[in-house]
């Protein structure tokens, strides 16, 4: 949030209402919490508990100039970009996949213009979402020192250490208007539990101003409170819960289901070859066309969907 005194970004954060009541909603009232133009971080990581049916959703409603920052984008970014509903990534690195190598969908629309990808370290982002849930305006690190990926980022601030004398980089605070995230389970308050790797997911869900929860189930309370240690995201931080199952179909939700990869080698075959057309002609047949999220997962297929899970669970018998 360049150009915006921190204070006031505070100020907001404090203006929150925290109180403990049921949040529970549809996709379509969730996406009502996201503006044009709002700045919106999403959860988890490459392929790991992407909240794709939130951002289907939001492709759906056509919203527009939305910021997006993630630890790593994968090929959410690319129906970001094409769909208009994003102008401007925020990342670490943006690719398909390790399987699939550099997006050209992302490279058409960086390298024409038409949006705008932003670099950082890995470990940047995650700082700057930590100073952000710190309620700091920046923090220090080494992490791009002597790197040119520093040349590309001149919102980042060198400076001597004031103990040392050392060279130190100072990286700004990124706080989300809104902040969209996969869990595995939560209660109705949003009290959320997280399996498998957190990824930056906490510090996102503290310095965002708006908190969406989706979810592959809603449980008790009661079940919440057996494993207090689990949980991860408090409900005193969370706007919105949306029970999705299935919810980041076609990517990998940890212990519930793996990456639909049938599906993933058919999409990166279809808009390598063809990032424009092919690009919106998917968009078309598996965003705009179906009249709910049940039937995009039947467009993915009940058996790779079944497959996905048996790998899943396999994962975690393991």
């Amino acid at each position: 949030m360049e150009g915006t005194p921190y204070l006031e970004l505070r100020a907001k954060l404090a203006q929150r209402d925290r109180s403990l009541r049921e949040k529970v909603m549809s996709l379509e009232d969730a996406a009502a919490l996201v503006n044009d133009g709002d700045k919106v971080g999403i959860g988890g990581s490459t392929l790991s508990r992407t909240p794709t049916a939130m951002i289907w959703q939001l492709i759906r409603e056509r919203k527009k100039h939305l910021q997006v920052s993630r630890s790593i984008v994968s090929s959410e970014g690319d129906l970001l970009f094409a769909s208009g509903v994003s102008d401007h990534i925020i990342t670490s690195w943006f690719s398909q996949g390790i399987v699939w190598g550099i997006s050209k969908v992302m490279r058409h629309y960086v390298e024409s213009k038409q949006a705008r990808y932003d670099e950082w370290s890995h470990l940047a982002m995650g700082m700057r979402f930590r100073a952000g849930a710190m309620g700091v305006p920046f923090l220090p690190m080494r992490s791009m020192l002597g790197s040119d990926v520093l040349e590309l980022r001149p919102e980042a601030r060198t400076i001597a250490c004031p103990f040392t004398q050392e060279d130190v980089l100072l990286v700004p605070a990124l706080n989300p208007d809104v902040a969209i995230i996969h869990v595995q389970r939560c209660d109705a308050y949003g009290n959320a539990q997280m399996d498998g790797l957190q990824f930056m997911d906490i510090d996102l869900a503290m310095a965002a101003n708006r908190v969406i929860l989706t979810t592959e189930r809603i449980v008790s309370n009661d079940q919440i409170r057996r494993s207090p240690d689990q949980t991860k995201i408090p409900f005193f931080a969370v706007d919105a819960v949306v029970e999705v199952p299935y919810g980041c179909a076609p990517h990998e939700c940890s212990n519930v289901y793996e990456p639909l990869f049938k599906h993933m080698d058919y999409y990166t075959s279809l808009v390598n070859a063809d990032p424009v057309a092919a690009m919106q002609d998917y968009i078309e047949r598996y965003i705009r066309q179906p009249k709910s999220w049940n039937d995009y997962l039947n467009l993915l297929g009940l058996d790779e969907l079944l497959d996905a899970a048996r790998r899943g669970r396999s994962m975690l018998n393991d």
